[in-house]
């Protein structure tokens, strides 16, 4: 059939019951990824292969396997909260930055090089992400992804070990605490969310905060007249710029008019332009940072030294512009 038929969303209590039978002869590959979301290869010593399979795999199975005994539901991550007894389920499609992950695995593996303290820097590394394989199917597996703090680990330079009550020099030059708990497992098209807050940060994915953020682009757009280069639009700006996601969510749309705006870009002298029928010109993020910012009121002037300042967090002192400031 030449048209594509939707897949279905998988049966997680199907798949944790099926690869319960074969955990122990699936296939393991590691990489750690950083905040740009390139892949690096990982070996490992064949002592470490049965602690993997209980820090990225058994313990995902296991909680699958008994929450089908526990009533376990799954919903859609887009339109449910985490809580107890509830596995969120998102599609990997939606995730911008678990694709590109994935992507660089499967389809360019021949450009993957091998991670290097030395050139690489674990500090650097976001996360962990184990592919497991089935050994007489290439083409079945699925990953398990798991956050990592710079704080895990321990350089070896600065850190001791401990043999039964002698202490000696740490051997390795970065030793590494990974997490217990389960965090995100991708099978198929899908993704299950065990724990929501450590998936949003692990990939950006932060799709609430997007949501009340694209409101917030409709009342720009309606309210500011403004020029984009061809191909480029202000809602794929934003979704590139995780801080202006989070600074639109207080933003009061409309209470510096366009004109207003170019009149204090110009006061104080930012680098923005408008175009011959007086639209503001938003070229790349930087142009955005500097729009924003305008709309928010977070460029100020000290009447003391005439110097100029952008502001990071504000704090009304007088609701009243009659009244007196708050005391204490």
């Amino acid at each position: 059939m030449s048209d594509e038929q939707p897949t279905e969303p998988t049966d997680i209590f199907l798949w944790a019951n099926q690869t319960d039978a074969i955990k122990n002869d699936l296939t393991i590959e590691v990489f750690l990824f950083n905040k740009l979301y390139t892949p690096f290869s990982v070996r490992y010593g064949s002592e470490l292969e049965q602690s993997i399979r209980a820090l990225f795999l058994y313990d995902v199975v296991n909680t699958v396997n008994l929450g089908a005994g526990t009533g376990l539901s799954v919903r859609d991550f887009e339109m449910s909260e985490a809580e107890e007894n509830v596995l969120l389920r998102t599609e990997l499609e939606k995730v911008e930055k678990a694709t590109k992950l994935l992507n660089m695995i499967e389809k360019q593996r021949g450009e993957i090089v091998e991670f290097s303290e030395e050139e690489h820097e674990f500090k650097r590394m976001k996360g962990m992400i184990v592919r497991f394989t089935k050994k007489d199917n290439k083409s079945d597996f699925f990953y398990v992804a798991k956050q990592l703090q710079a704080s895990s680990a321990l350089k070896g330079s600065v850190s001791w070990e401990i043999n039964g009550g002698s202490f000696d020099r740490f051997k390795a030059d970065v030793g590494l605490k990974i997490p217990a708990d389960n965090h995100v497992l991708i099978t198929g098209d899908d993704i299950f969310v065990f724990s929501q807050p450590k998936f949003e940060k692990l990939f950006e994915y932060e799709y609430k905060k997007q949501l009340l953020a694209d409101e917030k682009i409709k009342e720009i757009e309606q309210q500011y007249r403004l020029s984009f280069p061809e191909g480029m639009d202000l809602q794929m700006l934003v979704r590139e710029k995780p801080a202006i996601v989070r600074k639109l969510q207080k933003l009061e749309v409309g209470e510096i008019p366009q004109e207003k705006a170019i009149e204090y870009a110009d006061e104080m002298q930012l680098d923005l332009m408008t175009d011959d029928q007086e639209r503001i010109i938003i070229m790349d993020s930087r142009d955005l940072d500097t729009f924003v910012n305008l709309i928010n009121e977070d460029y100020i002037t000290s009447e003391i030294t005439g110097k100029r300042y952008v502001i990071k967090s504000k704090k009304l002192l007088d609701n009243d512009p009659g009244g007196e400031p708050p005391r204490g």
